[in-house]
């Protein structure tokens, strides 16, 4: 004031010393009200902030380990199906395989018993026609011996007795 008493000028350099009183006492009130009720909210929030961040940060976590394992007890799952299938294509072979076998055996039986039937019949009919023939030739042998002879075996015991000692002798003839 000494300075503004005497009427001369302010020096801009130098502050009045009121002025920094007043900016001390206003910055002091300024940082009272900022760490009292500015800071602490803003910590709070920042406070809220990080665990907000780091819960998600955790979530995820959590949700990534969750998703690791049902993949693995996917690709388990799956690997277990392949297995199964590969084991039921098997199966379905080896059943496959059995049943075409007992398909064949049965078609070797039925084949086996036609060609045994066949055979007896062939055999039966052949008995037959052996019978007949022995008949026919018998009947024929006898009318021919008849006639070279010249005398009737009209006699049946005869002409048996003849007819099978002319096959015999023709069977004796065949076979050497």
């Amino acid at each position: 004031m000494y300075f503004l008493a005497e009427g001369a000028e302010h020096n801009p350099i130098l502050p009045i010393w009121q002025e920094i009183v007043v900016g001390g006492i206003a910055f002091i009130v300024l940082c009272f009200v900022l760490m009292k009720f500015v800071f602490p909210r803003m910590e709070q929030t920042f406070q809220a902030r990080v665990d907000a961040i780091e819960g998600g940060i955790k979530r995820a976590e959590a949700a990534q380990a969750e998703a690791n394992k049902l993949l693995e007890q996917y690709r388990a799952q799956l690997a277990e199906a392949r297995t199964d299938a590969a084991k039921i294509r098997d199966d379905a072979r080896a059943d496959a395989e059995g049943i075409r076998q007992d398909i064949l055996a049965k078609a070797r039986e039925e084949s086996d018993r036609i060609i045994a039937a066949g055979k007896e019949q062939l055999s039966a009919e052949r008995a037959t026609i052996v019978r007949e023939l022995r008949a026919e030739v018998g009947t024929l042998a006898v009318d021919l011996a008849s006639k070279i002879v010249g005398e009737s075996l009209a006699d049946e015991a005869r002409r048996k007795g003849t007819v099978d000692r002319f096959l015999s002798g023709l069977e004796s003839a065949g076979a050497h």
